[in-house]
């Protein structure tokens, strides 16, 4: 390889390895403290680089925010609903998928909880928070679909009922309610919320 390809190639490495420590810098902070917190000074100090170089690597928050998702998102990906298609029989499916949501909710609960609280707001932070998140509401939407399609709904039952039963079994906030509110434990709170879903049928 020619010299000048080297450098070049060699400069390309580092800028890569720099923007995702930056990224790695930013999933800590907002793990900790929130989007909202997070100042570039924090930022740069965290990263070990300058404020500078956070800026030219990501010229604003919704630039870097995608990247700290991004890197969130594929070291800790969010259950697939796809797989509890397998399961035919519909509490067995609601309860094999709560019990997976419920742990991955525990497993990343500081950094989802920031994520939600600094969702709220006019500012331009709290809408670039809501910009990056969209495609985890999405996924969650497929979540509930995929769960309330394994019913059987008849006319006693509406359907709005059941997939609002099941929106709520769903949430983070219920589910942090349960455990962190009321002392459940997480197989409690499957099994409450199954029990709640069950019961829409015999409304």
């Amino acid at each position: 390889m020619k010299r000048g390809k080297y450098k070049l190639k060699r400069r390309a490495e580092r800028q890569e390895e720099t923007r995702s420590r930056i990224a790695r810098a930013a999933v800590e902070l907002h793990g900790t403290i929130g989007p909202s917190k997070t100042t570039i000074g924090a930022l740069a100090e965290k990263a070990g680089v300058t404020r500078p170089t956070v800026y030219s690597h990501f010229p604003d928050e919704l630039s870097l925010f995608k990247a700290c998702s991004s890197l969130f998102l594929s070291e800790e990906p969010p259950p697939d609903p796809e797989a509890w298609c397998n399961v035919a029989e519909p509490e067995e499916r609601l309860r094999a998928a709560l019990a997976e949501v419920y742990a991955y909710y525990r497993r990343t609960e500081r950094l989802l909880f920031n994520v939600l609280r600094d969702a709220e707001g006019d500012t331009k932070v709290n809408a670039a928070v809501r910009e990056v998140h969209k495609p985890v509401v999405v996924h969650w939407k497929q979540m509930k679909n995929i769960l309330a399609t394994a019913w059987e709904v008849s006319e006693e039952t509406p359907q709005q009922m059941l997939r609002s039963a099941i929106g709520v079994a769903l949430d983070f906030q219920t589910w942090r309610t349960m455990v962190r509110g009321q002392g459940l434990t997480d197989t409690q709170a499957v099994d409450l919320m199954v029990r709640m879903v069950r019961c829409t049928r015999c409304v």
